[in-house]
């Protein structure tokens, strides 16, 4: 049997997860795809450097173009991270015939489009399973499960690093700024954690589901996002007096031909699966019209989980090598965008306000909802002997977007109002 020779760029966590793997399962590998996979040549940054796992040093090179170029090697396995320079490799490794396996989510969400025409042009498979929530195979899910139904909402907490951060907030009350820093100390966080904390992580990885879930070209900029640095411990705690854990959830919805895409800290009912997904860990809910709801589960990250999608995806491609059907199965976006308009994206709100202390002050509150036809949930007012303000606690019904922005602005103009300290969506 004719091995299968595999190029690989990057051995950094994954990287070397994907080695163990592929070296450790050689013989299930080989009796699913009917032939040894070979890892022929690895692109380091550095050849001296020591790691976790012995790899022979003929393989190593810190020249990616030797790889790519390898006439003998027949797959790509990206997984060095960077955008523009690895869009070069990825591009002249598809013009060359090469099939690809990257979890590269930057990459997928900025130029994922271009690499998925180059693939269809080329006949190539282009496969990125561990670009999102690491080892959930949601991916595969949106492309072959739903591919007879109609998909109308994904929702998801597909960021670890910000679900550890505010799981910790609402278990042990403690700070955004204290559990940062533990965050950071334990690896989950990076010294520079604003691609995680401001949402941009969580963004990138919408744009790719809704992209496939929608088949429509959605772009990062077409991504609506707001991060958690500004969620405190008393948000939280109102949210648990309310019944609602805080969650950073990313949520395509669509409705008819027109979609939304927003990333934002949710108060999701404790009722709703989503609330009890804790820690580091990730899940994706998916509504499809004829399936109604389903939802998906794991580790979101890690050299394991990732690489297990990794050399899922590997196997895929071998197997499509095999059968002569690469290239087939590439989703090219062929929906036209069309983004919703803020009047017609409806949610719940949670909105808490800090107001004079006196007679009347609640009834020209309720009174600005009522004029942009917000109807409210509830409504709380309690003292709080930390703050001389009184708070009132406001969830409402389902209201507009554009409708809530202007009750928001209305009230930075109301001089019995001293602050508007949160507003959050509210679902489940």
């Amino acid at each position: 049997m004719k091995p299968v020779k595999v190029g690989l760029l990057g051995l950094g966590t994954v990287g070397t997860g994907v080695v163990r793997i592929v070296e450790g399962n050689q013989e299930d590998l080989s009796r699913q795809v009917g032939s040894p996979i070979i890892i022929e040549k690895i692109a380091v940054k550095n050849i001296d450097k020591y790691r976790s796992i012995e790899v022979d040093g003929a393989k190593l090179t810190e020249d990616p173009w030797e790889v790519i170029r390898d006439p003998d090697i027949d797959i790509i396995i990206e997984v060095m991270g960077g955008v523009d320079q690895t869009k070069e490799y990825i591009l002249e490794a598809l013009e060359r015939g090469k099939h690809i396996v990257t979890a590269n989510k930057d990459l997928m969400a900025l130029h994922g489009s271009e690499v998925l025409a180059k693939a269809q042009e080329k006949q190539c498979d282009v496969f990125y399973e561990a670009s999102v929530a690491g080892g959930i195979p949601i991916i595969r899910t949106l492309i072959e499960g739903f591919s007879s139904d109609r998909i109308t909402r994904i929702m998801g907490i597909v960021n670890g690093t910000t679900n550890f951060i505010l799981t910790k907030m609402s278990q042990e009350g403690a700070s955004y700024e204290e559990v940062l820093k533990e965050a950071q100390e334990l690896g989950y966080a990076e010294a520079d954690p604003t691609s995680d904390v401001e949402g941009l992580d969580a963004a990138r990885k919408m744009a790719i589901l809704g992209t496939l879930g929608f088949r429509s070209d959605v772009e990062l900029k077409d991504v609506s996002v707001s991060g958690i640095s500004k969620v405190t411990s008393e948000d939280i705690a109102f949210a648990k007096k309310l019944g609602y854990e805080m969650k950073l959830l990313g949520i395509a919805e669509r409705q008819g031909d027109e979609f939304t895409i927003n990333v934002q800290p949710t108060m999701v009912r404790k009722q709703h699966p989503l609330a009890s997904v804790n820690g580091v860990f990730n899940a994706v809910y998916v509504h499809g019209e004829a399936v109604g709801e389903t939802m998906f589960y794991g580790a979101g990250a890690g050299e394991m989980p990732t690489a297990t999608s990794v050399v899922a995806d590997l196997v895929a491609v071998v197997k499509n090598l095999k059968l002569g059907v690469n290239g087939l199965k590439a989703i090219v976006p062929y929906n036209p965008k069309k983004i919703s308009n803020d009047e017609d994206v409806y949610f719940k709100n949670f909105v808490l306000l800090h107001v004079d202390d006196k007679a009347g002050v609640l009834a020209r509150i309720t009174q600005v909802f009522a004029e942009f036809n917000v109807s409210l949930a509830s409504v709380v007012q309690q003292p709080n002997e930390a703050n001389p303000d009184a708070e009132i606690i406001i969830v409402t019904h389902l209201a507009s977007k554009a409708s809530m922005k202007k009750v928001l602005e209305h009230f930075e103009t109301l001089d019995v109002i001293r602050r508007i300290k949160s507003v959050y969506r509210v679902e489940g």
